[in-house]
């Protein structure tokens, strides 16, 4: 009877985590739809290879490659040892114990070996990046944009990972001193662990109803821990871990550099120029009417699920000339701002047709200013450091124009650039009759 109640909870627990799982997702979707249409569906082929190396494989990481290692370390083992999650689940549903030993015979013991040495190494990474963190203090780990929640989320989900790698020795350890005192059902599982089996003497003095309820407590908190951590990922922004993969394989595959054009002012541009070839412009976004971005909806979903797959790493922010010299510009806080953004606005209770009532308050302004935005000089510095392609200009640029063409808000310097670019389709005031003058001057002089 106490078995099928087990496997009753068990379930339960299950069917709970997945539930609450999926409507967080559910609302993240959402909230990423929240965005403008782009079509980013071309050369599957190139999309596919961004996702093996850059998620996957992370390549950009190695340019810091003790870093990378680590973090490669607690990403792939991590993903990996929960491979035994399977076992775990099936052994909770079916009331079995080590349902796969009797199936894979000496080679269960390689794999479950295997799963230690990761298990160890992820607890040995982590304990590494808490040390960088709190006592070395990595100065992009502690910029002005992570104190608070965003500091204590990471170090959180660290030690989260430590206490669960740690449970999972601790189950195998118990294991395996009820192995040797063939107790029960452990005993028709022979299975010599490396790393847990170091600590197994300081287990073989307990009673079998010492070491049952350390193996079976371990083995609940360690299924459990894992379902918390599944909730809390969505919350947190280790929720690169999932959207890492969708993000780099929706990357914009243009060249770096190339800006997007609006088809309303390339429109104006090419009348002005050529009135004849303003056919040809590019058509208009349906029935999208501002200029720029003010707040969260003027952005496109492709921007919503950059700012959702931001791991807050810093490195753009390190690679910044603006931030280096001392600006606030912070590629970083660009990112966490539009996600607390849309957060604010998805929480907001939405009318029948989809859209939240106004609250009065946008992204441009409420959370991000002018200072920060006339700061970047469009470098490139911060999409070429990003991990996981995400591109952080696009956002600055979508802003910076609304200030300019819907605020005129923009440094005093540039309305003389902008007058002439209008007048005499150039930055300098000279007629297009006269730009060739200094030319005919050079050759009198020859």
């Amino acid at each position: 009877m106490a078995q099928i109640l087990q496997q009753i909870l068990f379930v339960l627990l299950v069917a709970a985590a997945v539930w609450v799982f999926a409507r967080k997702v559910g609302r993240i979707r959402s909230n990423i739809n929240l965005g403008r249409e782009e079509e980013l569906k071309d050369n599957p082929g190139a999309r596919w290879r961004n996702t093996l190396l850059m998620a996957l494989g992370q390549k950009r990481m190695f340019d810091k490659p003790m870093v990378a290692l680590l973090h490669f370390i607690v990403y792939a083992g991590f993903i990996i040892i929960n491979v035994e999650i399977l076992e775990i689940v099936l052994d909770g549903i079916f009331g079995t114990h080590r349902l796969f030993a009797p199936y894979l015979g000496g080679f269960y013991s390689f794999v479950i070996n295997f799963f230690e040495v990761l298990a160890f190494s992820v607890l040995a990474a982590c304990v590494v990046f808490l040390i960088r963190r709190n006592a070395v203090r990595v100065k992009r780990l502690n910029m002005p944009e992570l104190k608070g929640w965003p500091r204590s989320d990471a170090n959180y989900i660290l030690m989260f990972e430590i206490v669960l790698m740690s449970l999972f020795l601790i189950m195998n350890a118990a294991d395996k001193a009820l192995q040797m005192q063939e107790y029960g059902h452990y005993a028709h599982v022979q299975t010599n662990f490396w790393i847990s089996g170091i600590i197994t003497p300081l287990f073989q003095n307990l009673g079998t109803g010492t070491l049952v309820a350390i193996e079976r407590g371990a083995w609940w908190l360690h299924i459990a821990g894992i379902f918390v951590f599944l909730n809390y990922l969505p919350y947190s922004k280790h929720l690169h871990i999932i959207l890492a993969f969708p993000n780099t394989y929706f990357a914009r595959l243009k060249p770096q550099a190339q800006m997007t054009n609006m088809p309303e002012i390339q429109r104006e541009v090419l009348f002005a120029m050529d009135p004849g070839g303003a056919a040809n412009a590019p058509a208009d976004e349906g029935g999208h009417k501002r200029f720029g971005a003010k707040d969260v909806p003027d952005l496109t979903w492709k921007n919503l699920l950059d700012a959702y797959t931001c791991t807050e790493c810093g490195r753009c922010t390190e690679q910044c000339p603006a931030n280096q010299t001392g600006k606030l510009l912070s590629p970083r806080k660009i990112m966490m701002d539009t996600r607390d953004r849309m957060e604010e606005i998805g929480n907001a209770k939405l009318s029948a047709d989809g859209t939240a009532a106004d609250d009065g308050k946008s992204l441009l302004h409420d959370y991000i200013t002018t200072e920060e935005l006339w700061a970047c000089t469009s470098c490139q510095a911060c999409v070429q450091a990003c991990p996981v392609l995400i591109d952080p200009l696009h956002i600055i640029n979508q802003l910076k124009r609304y200030l300019a063409l819907e605020e005129s808000n923009q440094p005093a310097e540039w309305n003389g650039m902008y007058s002439n670019v209008e007048n005499n389709f150039a930055p300098w005031k000279f007629s297009p009759d006269d730009r060739a003058n200094w030319a005919v001057e050079l050759n009198e002089k020859a």
